[in-house]
């Protein structure tokens, strides 16, 4: 089994939306600046939060989006699955046709890592993570990191305006 890009940038963008919003709606450029995702791949992945009901979109100035419940109330497994990402290790998507057709001897095996897996991030809350040491101390160094983007446009644009 492996996340892919879709999963993992599905459940940053929530963790920086849980971080930053505090009741507030955030715009995705904001985060896309900050972690480093495509703008329009943010579009695509929030179209599909938004379709599982994880978020709900503000519309007009000062709108983004907003988790659509608390962050204790979404756990890591919803964000993957409503992304349609899968955490199956099975080699036949689960379906029990991995050996021409037949079950496998490991299917079994691999079946229950899957499930496994799925419990593990189903027991992962957006605010579990958000306590987590580490994540606060990345949060805190992108966040001066976009301040200090946003002070070195401002200056240049004061330096233009002086012009």
């Amino acid at each position: 089994m492996k996340l892919t890009t879709r999963g993992r940038y599905a459940v940053t963008a929530m963790l920086d939306l849980s971080l930053h919003g505090k009741g507030r709606p955030i715009s995705l450029a904001d985060i896309s600046t900050r972690q480093d995702i495509s703008l329009s791949y943010l579009e695509q992945l929030f179209s599909k939060l938004r379709k599982q009901q994880l978020v709900k979109s503000v519309r007009g100035p000062g709108g983004g989006y907003c988790l659509s419940r608390s962050n204790t109330e979404i756990n890591v497994a919803e964000i993957i699955d409503a992304v349609n990402e899968s955490t199956d290790a099975t080699s036949c998507g689960g379906k029990g046709i991995c050996q021409n057709g037949e079950m496998c001897l490991t299917h079994h095996l691999w079946n229950d890592l899957s499930e496994q897996i799925h419990h593990f991030l189903s027991a992962i809350s957006l605010a579990e993570l958000t306590k987590k040491e580490h994540v606060q101390s990345i949060c805190d160094r992108q966040d001066a990191q976009q301040l200090a983007q946003q002070s070195d446009h401002g200056l240049i644009d004061a330096e233009i305006v002086n012009l």
